[in-house]
């Protein structure tokens, strides 16, 4: 029994460390795109149809991986997710011409794209009746990583130059081949799970009402993080900042991100799941209002304004995957990969014409238009079943 709870401890500690350095390599292509543009010598708005088209190629692809995790129990995935993040992410820079940085680009996602689902589904069956807390720090730590990947990029680019990032791929790579050895197969402590027809379970994932409200609540979510993160690099870089200053103020806000996601489970047994998503989507607007009056007069105060948006935005999200998972458990991997990856690959979507946009009207009146979505969506939030939610086994 020891033995057992053991291995229980070591899956999650070592799932939650592959979260955060998948997460560090996914972090690295916001602040350093603008001048891999300058370098390659294209506009704001490919570079934001480039790096859509990289989330809508894995994101998309994240409830099928996970359909498959879920019915083989394997850790295959999980491995080789990381080693595509850590390999083909940090050969970005290297790229000769937009062809080759669209390859490295899909082929990095993917790995993200491979890794989420079943370690968000492995994460969920080791934890049992800690998912909660367990998930809070799972997210928190992916957030940290996705918050130090824009830091860590940027220093390295202003230091020592952009061609160098591709030398981090290194400790992906050993992380990776570490955890081989390191979470424990679940085919040797479980039976194989009953298989799933793939038609059938996506409908039934679909069709389900408390899902559908959980999906538009994380669409909504993400669009906020994603067009943060892909459009103020360029506000910032036109405005003369370093690389160095665009990983830090990503740095500020993802950072506070994985901040809410800790908190996010103690807050939800104070106040129930219901406040937790409300206070979330509400806050959004008056955050990216108030940043919007001072990025130009009072940047050191945008900045913090920024930071408590990164928290705010982010609070919501463990408590909509663990609701997404006690909802349909059967689907735990497929569940997370349509709230971690499809809500993404929608998001991508609109971010790729907002690119477009935001050259015509400028990234800042975008920004506020698109912060005041989560607000109205907020109405929809009191038809999610909260008692269903406590009731429903893991």
């Amino acid at each position: 029994m020891e033995s057992g709870l053991e291995n229980t401890k070591k899956a999650i500690i070592w799932l939650t460390l592959g979260h955060m350095v998948c997460d560090i390599y996914g972090g690295f292509l916001n602040p350093i795109m603008p001048f891999i543009a300058a370098k390659l010598g294209f506009s704001m708005a490919i570079a934001t149809v480039i790096i859509s088209i990289a989330h809508i190629c894995s994101s998309m692809m994240q409830p099928v991986f996970g359909f498959f995790a879920d019915n083989m129990l394997k850790r295959f995935f999980i491995f080789w997710g990381l080693i595509l993040a850590s390999l083909f992410i940090p050969l970005t820079p290297l790229a000769p011409n937009v062809g080759f940085l669209l390859v490295f680009m899909i082929l990095g996602a993917l790995g993200g794209s491979f890794f989420h689902p079943q370690s968000l589904g492995f994460l969920n069956y080791f934890s049992g009746e800690h998912c909660s807390d367990n998930m809070g720090v799972f997210m928190s730590m992916g957030s940290l990583g996705f918050a130090f990947g824009p830091l860590l990029a940027a220093l390295i680019t202003q230091v020592l130059g952009l061609d160098m990032i591709a030398y981090t791929s290194i400790f992906g790579l050993i992380l990776a081949f570490l955890m081989f050895y390191c979470v424990p197969k679940l085919s040797l402590t479980e039976k194989k799970p009953e298989h799933k027809e793939f038609i059938t379970s996506f409908k039934e994932i679909l069709g389900n009402r408390q899902m559908d409200l959980l999906l538009l609540v994380g669409m909504l979510k993400s669009l906020i993080t994603n067009s943060s993160c892909i459009l103020l690099p360029f506000l910032w870089k036109n405005m003369g900042a370093s690389p160095f200053y665009i990983g830090f103020a990503l740095f500020l806000f993802v950072f506070a991100g994985a901040l809410g996601s800790f908190a996010s489970p103690k807050f939800e047994k104070l106040v129930g799941s219901k406040p937790i998503i409300y206070f979330s989507m509400w806050a959004t607007f008056p955050m990216m209002l108030a940043f919007a009056l001072t990025y130009k007069s009072h940047p050191h105060i945008s900045l913090i304004t920024f930071f408590i948006m990164g928290f705010t935005t982010m609070l919501a999200q463990p408590v909509i995957m663990v609701w997404g998972q006690r909802t349909l458990p059967q689907y735990k991997s497929i569940v997370a990969g349509f709230i971690n990856g499809f809500c993404w690959g929608i998001v991508a979507l609109c971010v790729s014409i907002l690119g477009t946009v935001a050259e015509q009207f400028g990234i800042m009146k975008v920004l506020v238009v698109i912060s005041i979505l989560p607000v109205f969506a907020s109405y929809f939030v009191k038809y999610l079943n909260e008692h269903k939610l406590a009731n429903t086994d893991i």
